[in-house]
């Protein structure tokens, strides 16, 4: 018999614990679940007789991967892997998948969420500005991307995008403008919407150079990695333009650091966006099935590493 082992420090919302259990029994998988565990070590022991694992934003690393001598898959319940170390577990014969688009929407909400949220004040009561008509730049053209452009387009915003691996015309047929340069992004869009997955060319290269590009009353929307913002570079900028500001779904490192420019940042408590019902029941069911499907049939559609 399969063992599967469902590894969330956040968990799964019960719905769809309930139809990930109902999906494994069907095929006669066992299915264990780690929840909001204490430590690190909790995982690492849990994960020892683990055929499969699904895990949410919990850390798979060489010593998860040591313990677990009959591990083949893990799925990670989201669209970013950077949790997984893909090096340590090709070097164990395990496979890598992630489960993109499941959570997109969820995201995308999230962004413009926290982007009325900050340009009417943090309502503080104040008066703000609407982004109809404004031009909205998204860095990254991937699932979030589009749901992004979609929404954007619902509130009367321009859209541009940048992504080197997607066409001019893919992005034209989603009513973007695209750009050949991430400076050209930069430079012309007053808002822009971060979905750059974290990397070694991609860690800190959202940088002062780049945001300072930005038009007047600029706006960052960072619903992807704080690795990929140079930290240095954004203190800087806050201290040298009092019109930009920072929404994110993660707070910088250096969040303590930004205290005197209150109104013109927000960062999410812990990263949400996908943490919706909707989002939560799509990816788990997901991630089963991928499992399902990698052991009855050899599917390894989704595999990243």
């Amino acid at each position: 018999m399969k063992k599967v082992l469902i590894a969330t420090d956040k968990p799964f919302a019960k719905s769809a614990s309930d139809q990930i259990r109902s999906i494994f029994t069907e095929v006669g998988y066992n299915c264990n679940f780690l929840e909001k565990y204490a430590n690190h070590i909790d995982f690492v022991e849990a994960a020892s007789d683990a055929d499969a694992i699904i895990i949410r934003s919990d850390i798979v690393d060489k010593q998860v991967l040591e313990s677990a001598k009959k591990l083949r898959i893990v799925v990670r319940a989201g669209a970013g892997y950077d949790n997984v170390d893909l090096k340590a577990a090709s070097e164990k014969g395990v496979i890598v998948m992630n489960t993109p688009g499941q959570n997109s929407n969820a995201v995308a909400e999230l962004a413009f969420g926290m982007m009325v949220y900050q340009i009417r004040n943090q309502f503080n009561g104040s008066s703000g500005i609407e982004l109809k008509d404004k031009c909205l730049g998204i860095h990254a053209f991937g699932n979030v991307g589009k749901n992004v452009a979609r929404i954007a387009k619902g509130f009367g915003m321009i859209v541009y995008g940048y992504d080197p691996f997607v066409g001019k015309e893919q992005m034209e047929q989603e009513g973007v403008i695209s750009v050949d340069s991430v400076e050209e992004l930069y430079t012309k869009c007053q808002f822009v919407s971060l979905h750059i997955p974290a990397n070694e060319k991609t860690k800190k290269s959202i940088n002062f150079d780049l945001l300072s590009k930005m038009p007047l009353q600029a706006m960052l929307i960072n619903t992807a990695r704080k690795e990929v913002i140079h930290e240095e570079d954004l203190k800087r900028l806050f201290s040298e333009r009092n019109d930009f500001s920072y929404v994110s779904d993660i707070a910088p490192d250096c969040a303590g650091e930004l205290s005197d420019f209150s109104n013109r940042f927000f960062f999410t408590p812990k990263k949400m966006g996908a943490q919706t019902s909707e989002a939560n029941i799509n990816a788990g069911i997901a991630a089963a099935r991928q499992i399902i499907g990698f052991f009855e049939k050899n599917d390894i559609t989704f595999k990243v590493n």
